[in-house]
């Protein structure tokens, strides 16, 4: 129990930290009311920051469609809080993650974090503001949906991996790079979320990762994503109006709610919680058809079904590259 607490000393130091500087500046800076009133972010970051903790998803993915489905804000303001608010609880989960000394895929993570750092600023400067509303809600929706919908299909064989393919190192650095750089660049530089769902797809169909090793190094490129994210918003001034005010009232629920989702799922497992999400995946690309459908053409929902199909088909096209590859390692039988 001694080393236990030792080896945590850093995560404990981080709260206290945070914690601290938290009640400072809503005291001192009388933002209590402020904190107060919104509420209801703090309540869905409850279940968001498990969600965090425990998937390859960032806490934007419960976030984002709370604030612009459920409370009708701009998707703009989805993408920053979901940076801000993972800023702090997908950071204060890589710490316990980083203490707990969870196996990771380092050399993938290392490329991908550097492709990161490149691609965020990028996406954020040049993408991001040529998406419309719509588009952020309607990529959002149907990249889950398609994650959704992969782990209904695959969920026992997804959640039986036991290690990882043996590859070449070369291939942790392309892969890593390639998911980084693009997956930050396009996907997370619009929604404030997705890289880690991209790397965490490489890892469990190419390399037929265990999940144990999989979620943590994913929870870590998001974090690196979003503190990239957020410094290059702050930067550029450029942050959405209602941010800050949502950020103090969710960010001492992330803060440990997040290192929370990874210990209690160590207790039920993986799979029940996947499948719970995986659910709420799709059920929230209906949410999203029913709630913009005064703003939908025909148009638009046949290309968001496309992008759910697209995504599958690259998904499944990855899913049979990794057998090939398990194969040829005679991790699976001829």
């Amino acid at each position: 129990m001694r080393t236990a607490s030792r080896s945590l000393k850093p995560f404990f130091i981080w709260l206290a930290l945070f914690y601290s500087g938290w009640l400072l500046l809503v005291v001192m800076g009388g933002y209590l009311q402020t904190a107060l009133a919104h509420w209801p972010i703090a309540a869905a970051m409850a279940a968001g920051s498990y969600v965090a903790g425990s998937t390859p998803m960032g806490g934007g993915t419960v976030g984002f469609p709370v604030l612009v489905l459920l409370l009708d804000m701009p998707a703009t303001l989805g993408r920053d809080f979901s940076f801000a608010v993972q800023s702090v609880g997908m950071t204060s989960a890589s710490i316990y993650i980083l203490c707990r000394g969870q196996e990771l895929e380092w050399p993938i993570l290392r490329a991908a974090m550097a492709g990161a750092l490149v691609g965020t600023p990028l996406g954020i400067m040049f993408i991001a503001p040529l998406a419309s509303d719509l588009f952020i809600k309607l990529l959002f929706a149907s990249i889950w949906c398609s994650f959704g919908l992969l782990h209904l299909q695959r969920i026992r064989e997804i959640t039986s991996y036991v290690g990882m393919t043996p590859h070449h190192q070369s291939f942790d650095h392309r892969a890593g790079l390639i998911v980084g750089f693009f997956g930050s660049m396009t996907v997370a530089s619009i929604t404030g979320v997705g890289v880690d769902m991209m790397l965490y797809m490489v890892l469990v169909l190419l390399c037929h990762a265990d999940l144990r090793i999989a979620i943590p190094t994913s929870v870590i490129l998001m974090a690196f994503t979003s503190l990239v994210g957020t410094a290059v918003k702050l930067t550029l001034g450029t942050v959405q109006p209602g941010t800050w005010e949502n950020w103090l009232a969710a960010a001492p629920v992330v803060a440990i709610g997040a290192p929370l989702g990874a210990i209690v799922v160590s207790k039920i497992g993986r799979r029940p919680t996947l499948l719970i999400v995986s659910v709420l995946c799709v059920g929230q690309f209906i949410w999203t058809l029913i709630h913009e459908r005064a703003n939908l053409t025909a148009w638009n929902i046949s290309s968001a079904l496309l992008g759910i199909v697209l995504f599958l088909l690259v998904f499944q096209e990855m899913y049979a590259q990794g057998y090939r590859m398990a194969r040829r390692q005679k991790r699976i039988p001829s």
